[in-house]
């Protein structure tokens, strides 16, 4: 009897441990989140045994979540921070970053607005405050400024890239996903917004910046001024099912997904 039972207790065991091994967390960027999202679809029908949960708040939670061992993999829209990888490593913790594809952030306005065309120049005085009208635009009506809050990758792109790394001005409405930006511009006329590529559509209206339009070519070639690179990152180098993913992600149908969701496969 004991011998049974000794061996029921190693059975449960080693299912326990099977069944840890093939569950995976996915957390951080909204912008990277529809690209997991699909990717992750495809690959549990056809992995079955493997279940993955993914979930988006940001890519600065993405990174503390990875920094204190609570997912498997992180998903961020700019590249970690030499303190969040020094901290991670004083946990013991060892942060791989794996490029998955590319991307641009568009200005977009509501689609009544006239304007279809704004510089880098004219976009840093609108989200410090310094431009308050559209009239100095050659519109009509007050600038309504939406932005992404501080813990997103978005924002820390916008910020370097567009801002100079001065602050957006405190009265630019926060908000805490592209999807967000893209339904606070949809409804409001004088609004101004940006989101990543993926996330353009009819409800809203892209703006070309310097003259350039952002595609998937200009992107690819960085003739857009604002585009970047999207990553994820794994505690070391992906292994095990992680590993089966990520390789799956960055293999030729992993990519067109990536292209169908609207944003810029890597090859």
């Amino acid at each position: 009897m004991k011998k049974l039972i000794g061996i029921v207790a190693a059975f449960l065991m080693l299912a326990s441990t099977a069944f840890a091994e093939t569950t995976i967390k996915v957390d951080g960027s909204t912008t990277v989140l529809p690209i997991m999202q699909k990717v992750v679809e495809a690959y549990m029908k056809a992995h079955p045994d493997v279940k993955i949960s993914v979930s988006g708040g940001g890519s600065g939670n993405g990174i503390k979540a990875l920094i204190d061992g609570a997912t498997d993999i992180a998903m961020a829209s700019r590249a970690m921070e030499q303190k969040e990888i020094d901290l991670a490593k004083s946990k013991g913790e060892n942060p791989v970053q794996t490029v998955v594809a590319i991307d641009a952030i568009v200005p977009v306005v509501n689609p009544a607005n006239k304007l279809s065309e704004i510089t880098l120049a004219q976009l840093k005085d609108l989200y410090t405050g310094t431009i308050t009208s559209w009239k100095d635009l050659g519109g009509e009506g007050p600038v309504v400024v939406i932005s992404r809050d501080t813990s997103s990758g978005t924002y820390e792109t916008w910020e370097g890239l567009v801002m100079k790394k001065e602050r957006v001005f405190p009265g630019a409405l926060m908000q805490a996903s592209n999807g967000a930006v893209v339904q606070a511009v949809s409804k409001n006329k004088n609004a101004l917004g940006y989101v990543g590529l993926g996330y353009l559509d009819a409800s809203t209206k892209a703006l070309k910046v310097d003259g350039v339009e952002a595609t998937a070519e200009t992107a690819k070639s960085k003739k857009y001024a604002i585009s970047r690179d999207l990553y994820i990152y794994t505690n070391g180098a992906p292994a095990g099912a992680v590993k089966g993913l990520v390789d799956f992600l960055l293999g030729a149908e992993g990519q067109k997904l990536v292209k169908e969701v609207g944003f810029v496969p890597l090859n």
